[in-house]
């Protein structure tokens, strides 16, 4: 793996070592480079573009002298500084010893840079952490990563951020971080597990997580090298697992970062294939992955072949793209649109024989979530769901799986007995002509978690609408029956299956304590 033409790291934190990451923190937040400080400072139109790659509405909000504006002109501009003003804010001597800043400016070397980018990233909770990543990889996206070496290391993407979101966050005593990167989803397990492993192929973002976990404040991980689960020893098993694989499907193996270097989505397959096996009972897996879209396969039936057995599993596809978008969407991430047409056509070329000879004509992004169980029957959905979603969806997640169980458990006689309650922040609309008597459609609609919209029947609205936990579900069907003038047991007969799917996707839940 080819990391000669990458600035040497920081020291990493270890035992015995004076913690300079420790004071480098204090000087930050000291001088408010913190998430909140930075929007303060810079503007929100600035502070976007930064998540852009884009520098230039920063450099003209910081043409002053304050502490936080030579932070942001040192770390996340990685522009050369003053050696005298950095010194009024950081304890720029021992930084110039460990590594994180250098000497520059010819031969007086009056000046000092960073060796690496430090971006301010705020914890759910609150916290002040910092994501440590190689120089102008902080975030990659349509305009390109800052370097085309193969072990660069980036920082927090739409994807790291998505990862981090739909994590199930219950305590645990042990969490895997597998490809962790810059350590940003380390940084996140850090909170709410007792032991943390991270792993990845190379050992570059080894060394970048333990210097995010250390100038984040949080606890040390145990960092191993290897692909895959290659690191994990066969009588290990997690609580939860999480990974933002490198999951392009790609022509080569090229970036480290992204491209796995197996053949169209065997990685992510590999990954799924071999979580169940990892987990304890209960415990999540939650991954980040591309699927191919292959002629005369259903996209469906080839992700549900990948699970494991022993584990429900919950599939969602957010986007799809043709195989010409995601062939530009990622050689303009790696900046080749920026260089020789000819060598850009020739990649590009390479990326769509690649597709062609595999027969795919399209590719699924989305989110796998594996739960170990000891269900008979595992259930398996893998669904379509590109609409706009709220995060953070850690708590779905978990309630998903928890309506599973409750489902399993109660077969229709018992769904009747049962007593249910709308949830919060559902709304009903009805779609009709102007002046009809009854509408053509009633949609019930989620304005939180998944943001699902259902269409409903009458009774189905009707029941769903009297649900506040006080009568059980039969009882609500024999009124409704009553009403509309239907045979009460032939409504008990058929209703049993939409309630089923109304707790299923989160509009209704059990009423506890009844």
């Amino acid at each position: 793996m080819s990391t000669s033409g990458l600035p040497a790291l920081p020291a990493a934190p270890a035992p015995g070592r004076t913690d300079v990451a420790a004071r480098l923190r204090d000087a930050l937040l000291g001088a408010s480079f913190t998430a909140d400080g930075l929007l303060e400072l810079l503007g929100a139109p600035a502070y976007a573009a930064l998540a852009r790659s884009e520098t230039v509405p920063a450099l003209r909000a910081t043409r002053g002298d304050t502490p936080l504006e030579v932070l942001v002109r040192l770390f996340l501009l990685q522009q050369p500084v003053p050696h005298a003003r950095v010194a009024d804010v950081l304890p720029v001597e021992e930084c110039l010893e460990d590594g994180w800043l250098v000497r520059v400016g010819g031969a007086s070397k009056d000046d000092v840079a960073a060796t690496v980018d430090v971006r301010p990233y705020g914890g759910p909770g609150g916290e002040d952490w910092f994501i440590v990543s190689d120089l102008g990889c902080a975030v990659g996206g349509a305009g390109g990563i800052g370097s085309r070496e193969e072990g660069v290391v980036l920082g927090v993407g739409g994807a790291s951020t998505t990862l981090a979101g739909i994590t199930v966050r219950t305590p645990v005593s042990a969490a895997l971080d597998l490809g962790t990167g810059s350590g940003i989803q380390a940084l996140h397990a850090a909170q709410h597990a007792t032991r943390v492993t991270a792993t990845d192929l190379n050992p570059r973002a080894l060394h970048i997580t333990a210097l995010t976990l250390a100038l984040s404040g949080a606890p040390a991980a145990e960092l191993r090298e290897g692909s895959l689960f290659e690191p994990v020893r066969e009588d290990e098993t997690y609580d939860l697992i999480v990974s933002n694989p490198p999951f392009v499907i790609s022509p080569g193996a090229r970036l480290t970062y992204r491209d796995g270097g197996m053949g169209g989505d065997d990685l992510c397959r590999t990954l799924v294939q071999q979580a169940g096996e990892r987990l304890n009972e209960g415990g999540f897996a939650q991954f980040l992955a591309n699927w191919q879209h292959v002629e005369g396969e259903d996209w469906q039936d080839r992700i549900r072949s990948w699970v494991p057995r022993g584990c429900d599993a919950w599939i969602v596809q957010r986007e799809v793209q043709d195989v010409t978008q995601y062939a530009e969407l990622w050689l303009r991430d790696a900046g080749d649109h920026r260089g020789d047409p000819a060598e850009y056509q020739a990649r590009y070329d390479a990326w769509l024989d690649e597709f062609e000879a595999r027969k795919v004509k399209a590719v699924g992004f989305g989110w796998i979530t594996l739960r170990r169980t000891t269900a008979a029957v595992p259930s398996i959905i893998a669904e379509e769901w590109p609409h706009p979603v709220e995060q953070p969806l850690g708590d779905t997640v978990r309630a998903h799986f928890d309506r599973l169980d409750y489902l399993r458990a109660h077969d229709d006689a018992a769904l009747l007995e049962a007593h249910f309650k709308l949830v919060s922040e559902v709304v009903q609309e009805q779609v009709g002509l102007p002046g009809a008597e009854d509408p053509e459609h009633v949609v019930l609609r989620q304005h939180r978690g998944m943001r699902r919209a259902t269409e409903v029947d009458t009774v189905g609205a009707g029941f769903a609408g009297v649900c506040d936990g006080s009568l059980s579900a039969g009882r609500i069907l024999d009124a409704i029956a009553q009403l509309v003038g239907e045979d009460p047991v032939l409504l008990r007969d058929r209703t049993p299956a939409q309630i089923r799917l109304l707790v299923e996707q989160g509009f209704l839940e059990p009423a506890q304590g009844v």
